[in-house]
C-alpha cells in the first residue's frame, strides 16, 4: 500500500471523489503542515493556523498509480485559483500535493509542468497530518442530502464520473 496527501479545497469534496476510485482502499480527511499541534476545525477555519484541509489516500499501486491519482486530483478541482475553491476562501482551501518521497515530488512537479504556467498548486513535503474530527469523515456518504453536498459535491462527482465513463467507452 502507498499513501498520497492531496488538498483541493474542502476535504469533503476531495474525499468523495477518491472514495470512488478503483484501487483506493481508504480516504481520511484531515489537516496538514500548519503551525499548531492537534488543530480543530475551528482552528483551521480562522485561516491563521497555516494548515491545509487535506485527504490522506491509501491506495494499492497495482490498481491505481500515484500518477493516475494526480490525473483525478487535477481533473476534479481548480488548480488555478490561489487559496480558493468556489466560495471556499482561505489558505486552508489551497491546492496542494504533500509528498512523502522524492518519487511523488518528481511526479507531481512533472505533471504540473504539463498543465501549463497558471497552476498554483503547492508541492511540499508532508510535515504532519492530523485526522479531522469524526463528523468530517465519510461526509458525503453520510450526508448526501445536505444542501452543500447536493449543490457542490454531487455535481462534481456526476461531472467527473460521467466524463470518465465516456472516455472508458471510447477506448
Amino acid at each position: 500500500m502507498q499513501t498520497a496527501y492531496f488538498a483541493g479545497g474542502c476535504f469533503w469534496c476531495v474525499e468523495a471523489v477518491f472514495q470512488r476510485i478503483k484501487g483506493v482502499s481508504s480516504v481520511e480527511s484531515g489537516y496538514c503542515n500548519g503551525l499548531t499541534q492537534n488543530p480543530t476545525y475551528a482552528d483551521i477555519c480562522t485561516g491563521s493556523s497555516g494548515h491545509a484541509e487535506v485527504v490522506k489516500i491509501n491506495f494499492d499501486e497495482s490498481q491505481a498509480s500515484f500518477e493516475q491519482l494526480l490525473v483525478v486530483f487535477f481533473a476534479t478541482h481548480d488548480a488555478t485559483t490561489l487559496n480558493q475553491q468556489g466560495n471556499d476562501r482561505g489558505t486552508q482551501y489551497r491546492s496542494g500535493v504533500f509528498y512523502t518521497n522524492d518519487a511523488q515530488k518528481n511526479l507531481a512537479n512533472t505533471y504540473i509542468q504539463t498543465l501549463g504556467n497558471n497552476i498554483v498548486t503547492e508541492v511540499s513535503a508532508l510535515d504532519v497530518f492530523y485526522p479531522a474530527e469524526s463528523y468530517h469523515q465519510n461526509y458525503f456518504n453520510n450526508n448526501s442530502n445536505q444542501p452543500y453536498c447536493q449543490l457542490l459535491i454531487a455535481p462534481k462527482l456526476d461531472k467527473y464520473f460521467d466524463q470518465h465513463m465516456k472516455e472508458d467507452n471510447n477506448e
